[in-house]
């Protein structure tokens, strides 16, 4: 075939800012040939088999892989080739070099602003059309395939723009400069295209394939643009493109392995060996290992051509193993449906930050050290797990000149700079690690329209997906899951969900979601329930639908295995009372007092706001006092600076757990967060009222390990306390809706009055009758959180009025979220639509509602003014100048002090300086906090007062608020 372009004119540049100054800029051409070559390494080696097979069928080219992965390096040697334009004359030193014959043929350029991503979009179709030697004659699967390119060449800086087919007309050409200019752009994308074979054109490109290949795109342009990686070319260019491109074709390796991103083979180890536990799995996991291999047996062959996933729904009570369960179901799904890896999320950062450890431990016994398991959500950065102590240096910088057409300096530019660092170290690298354990919230992002949505779903596609307390979402987050599976349905991968308490309306709708993506039609979907064994598993087939689930054998031996009848002793409290007979103090007093009295025994007392969990403490610590008691009393709950959290939280479940070794007595008062994922055993669990659900979880913190202690043995041998032992395992919940009480006011914020009158008929209905766990676990869960026809009474609409606002609720939370959310994978016709007109910023996304937040960082003032961290004076407050970059380890150390709390704390404040230091302003994370200073007076901070209220951080209690 003749080629019908010349040769690319290498005083065009790709990179320049950051560079050596001596030498020339760093020329276009050989960006895009680097790129190309990361690309198809990219391919070869860090995609899994299922990321291979996905993209290719977007193509049409399931059964020719190698032409797929020509097509891929196209995409990724053709995204800058729009900086053939007007983007040449920002940087006035490299537009210097220009050569002469480009500096008389502007044509119109600068007439109009056009980014350079948008204009490489513009310009790709009729640059391939020419490069095929098929301008005017291409079909239109080809015009399709062109233009998908073409969008995927406009998103490579992480958002899409919308495509319009201008590109043909003269007068829009010229203002991408003229003649020369857009023979340069065929000349430019040429030789990559030379280099790369010539592929041909391909007669499709689905929506969620590009998805994909824009991810590899992003990665492979990031990868290149390694400062230290461009600076070392630039000082060695080989004579010939031919050279240059063999050359980075050798280089991709060490810059990927580099990256952390080569995947490794886990030598897969007994289960014992593996987990770290004696003894060898229990039923629900021995079935998980043993038969779902066999079910997915019927899979395979259709995961072959192209299709295929499946969703799996494990439940079953806290402590019965579902993370070791889920993790055996990675092991068989990804050898099943070629993924790499697991994602493993989970609600919370306090939860997020225990479960990484864990799987740590889980990889370093199979070999896995080398496999770059990372953790990710919005503080990971802090973690010495995650980001350790080595400094984040300039030689990592990535210049993906973002932000170098933006015009005049400051934030804009100081912002541009950061975002590859927040990839290195921050929240948009860790998942395109092979094994990544973080919040829910992370994955999120890729179904809403953030920057860069696409290399997260690229980072998810290639795993199996392990969503952990699946139950513990609201409606509008249901509805971002639920659309998250919907994409990794159409890329087929494998999804397992975990939850003690989910409800079947729930876990139906997440289904169907899936099966959506897979390619099922909504219609069919319709009224279709998908009942999950409790406890069990259900397996449903992406490609056909099919259902499969524990046999009711290991069903029941599981139920025999963790039987046990709770006690659940319901007592009414005066909610309007804080001290008195009937007060929730004074029953606590009379429930704890044998322990209070003998010192022993381990007791949880669960409250529903911090302000109530810092009281009981104080009361709890007056009693322990007074008594001369030896018990350790212990507080947690999310409003301790977070370096002081982190302590705490080791603090609580140290010797909690299975091993022991156990405490002879201790009291934790906690909040929510010792809900979900945190490995706690109490002898007895004392509750104010919450929604079922969530009391079943509580509840699910007593006894947790008894089971496995009469097989094994306890810790140390030591027996349960006589008290504790006779009333057996306890779980008592504070009502104050018994007796025809009221929700308490500070509650009604946290939890829905019509869950909590629910919840307390139903204990009420029961009449002190044992639970029987895990048997009546699931039937209870529906009675208060399931879908029931019965809710609303015609003839007494009055009676129903609180259910029916709280329904109302959460349709409101569903609407805002299929709002905020993008369209399902199948519905998408231009990639624009996951963006809109716009794009988000991340701190612009709400992955949950009512979580507007800020970080708070509470600062001592002494007499002169100096502002420290902590109030002894020891701990001077970090500072930096103005344009001054503030160090890495000061970074650390003031997000490490800092607490999320609710914006509307300070929307009223007046008279009170709540800003950040003047150096911090344009600081990305510093430049957003709110900064509570509080004087200190003869060693003692004092309480400020803030829009009416009285705002101090207590050394003992955390942050307080009256």
């Amino acid at each position: 075939m003749r080629r019908p372009w010349g040769e690319p004119d290498q005083s065009l540049w790709g990179k320049a800012r950051g560079l050596d100054l001596e030498l020339a800029p760093y020329p276009l051409v050989r960006h895009l040939l680097d790129a190309a070559a990361a690309a198809e390494f990219l391919w070869d080696e860090y995609l899994s088999e299922n990321q291979r097979r996905c993209i290719a069928a977007g193509w049409g080219l399931s059964e020719d892989l190698p032409r797929a992965r020509s097509l891929m390096g196209l995409c990724a040697g053709l995204h800058d080739v729009g900086k053939v334009s007007a983007f040449q004359f920002c940087d006035q030193r490299a537009a210097a070099c220009l050569s002469d014959f480009l500096v008389r043929d502007q044509g119109k350029i600068g007439s109009e602003r056009v980014g350079h991503d948008v204009a490489g979009m513009r310009a790709v179709p009729e640059v391939l059309a020419i490069l095929a030697g098929r301008v005017g004659e291409l079909t239109e699967g080809e015009l399709e395939a062109v233009n998908r390119i073409a969008e995927v060449v406009g998103g490579h800086h992480g958002c899409f723009h919308r495509f319009e087919d201008v590109q043909a007309e003269l007068a829009y050409r010229e203002l991408l400069g003229g003649v020369t200019w857009a023979d340069q752009r065929v000349a430019h994308a040429g030789a990559v295209f030379s280099l790369l074979g010539e592929p041909e054109l391909p007669q499709s490109f689905s929506a969620p394939s590009a998805v994909l290949v824009t991810g590899v795109v992003i990665l492979a342009d990031w990868l290149v643009s390694q400062e230290g990686y461009l600076k070392g070319r630039q000082r060695s260019l080989e004579p010939e493109l031919g050279e240059h491109f063999a050359r980075s074709c050798r280089d991709a390796g060490r810059l990927v392995r580099e990256a952390g991103l080569l995947p490794v083979e886990l030598q897969r180890r007994p289960f014992a060996e593996a987990y770290g536990i004696a003894g060898g799995p229990n039923a629900l996991q021995r079935s998980v290992a043993s038969v779902l291999p066999a079910v997915l047996s019927r899979s395979r062959q259709s995961a072959e051509r192209g299709s295929g996933g499946g969703i799996l729904v494990v439940t079953a009570a806290p402590g019965d193993g579902k993370t070791e369960a889920a993790l055996e179901a990675e092991r068989v799904l990804s050898g099943c449906f070629g993924t790499r890896g697991l994602a493993f999320l989970l609600p919370t950062m306090a939860t997020s930050d225990q479960m990484h450890a864990r799987v740590a431990g889980v990889l370093a016994r199979q070999g896995g050290v080398g496999a770059g398991l990372t953790l990710t959500h919005s503080m990971a950065w802090l973690s010495a797990a995650y980001a350790g102590d080595a400094p984040m240096g300039e030689s990592g910088r990535v210049l993906v000149c973002d932000g170098d057409e933006e015009r005049g300096g400051g934030a804009a530019r100081y912002q541009a700079d950061m975002r590859p660092v927040q990839w290195l170290r921050g929240a948009k690298r860790p998942l395109l690690a092979q094994f990544a354990v973080g919040t829910v919230d992370q994955a999120l992002m890729g179904v809403l329209p953030v920057r860069h949505s696409a290399l997260r779903l690229l980072a998810l596609s290639g795993k199996t997906l392990i969503v952990d307390e699946a139950h513990a979402y609201d409606p509008y987050m249901q509805v971002l899951l639920g659309r998250l599976l919907n994409w990794l349905g159409a890329f087929g991968v494998p999804v397992v969900l975990l939850s003690a308490t989910l409800p079947a309306s729930v876990s139906d709708r997440l289904i169907r979601e899936y099966l959506t993506g897979a390619g099922h039609r909504p219609r069919a979907l319709r009224g279709r329930s998908f009942p999950v064994p409790y406890p069990g598993w259900l397996y449903v087939d992406g490609s056909t639908g099919e259902c499969a689930q524990i046999d009711e054998a290991s069903r029941q031996e599981q139920v025999q295995q963790r039987h046990m009848l709770l006690k659940v002793q319901v007592e009414p409290v005066d909610g309007g009372a804080r001290l008195g007979e009937g007060s929730r103090l004074a029953v606590l007093e009379r429930v704890l007092a044998p322990m209070l009295e003998g010192g022993e025994g381990c007791a949880l007392v669960v409250c529903n706001t911090v302000s109530e969990a810092q009281g009981t403490f104080v009361h709890l610590k007056g009693l322990v006092s007074g008594a001369g008691s030896s018990v350790d009393l212990q507080l947690l709950h999310a409003r301790f600076p977070g370096d002081v959290r982190e302590a705490r939280t080791l603090a609580v479940t140290s010797g909690m757990g299975r091993s022991g070794p156990r405490p002879v007595g201790r009291i934790i008062v906690a909040t929510q967060v010792v809900e979900q994922s945190l490995d706690l055993d109490a002898d007895v669990v004392v509750s104010d009222l919450a929604p079922l659900a969530l009391l079943l979880q509580r509840a699910g913190r007593c006894w947790r390990h008894e089971a496995w202690w009469k097989e094994h043995g306890r810790p140390g041998g030591r027996e349960r306390p006589g008290w504790v032992a006779k009333e057996g395992p306890r779980l008592v919940v504070l009502d104050p809706v018994a007796d025809g009480g009221l929700v308490p006011h500070a509650w009604r914020g946290v939890y829905h009055e019509a869950l909590l009158v629910e919840t307390s008929a139903v204990l009420a209905e029961r009449g002190g009758v044992p639970v029987a766990l895990p048997e009546d676990v699931q039937g209870l869960v529906e009675r208060v959180h399931g879908d029931r026809v019965d809710r609303f009474d015609w003839a007494n609409p009055e009676e129903s009025a609180l259910w029916t606002a709280y329904l109302g609720e959460e349709s409101a939370q569903r609407a805002a979220g299929n709002f905020a959310v993008v369209q399902r994978a199948g519905q998408v016709a231009g990639l624009h639509a996951l963006h809109r007109e716009g794009r988000w910023e991340e701190w612009e996304a709400t992955t949950r509602l009512g979580a507007d937040s800020v970080r708070l960082l509470c600062v001592y003032v002494h007499p002169g003014g100096r502002e420290t961290l902590d109030v002894q004076g020891l701990v001077p407050l970090p500072a930096a100048g103005r344009g001054d970059r503030p160090a890495v380890s000061d970074v650390r150390q003031v997000m490490g002090r800092t607490i999320a709390v609710r914006a509307d704390w300070f929307r009223d404040a007046k008279g009170v300086d709540l800003g950040v230091s003047e150096g911090w302003v344009e600081h990305p994370m510093l430049g957003d906090l709110v900064v509570l200073r509080q004087p200190v007076r003869d060693g003692v901070a004092e309480r400020v007062a803030v829009g009416g209220r009285l705002v101090w951080l207590d050394g003992e209690l955390g942050l307080r608020r009256e």
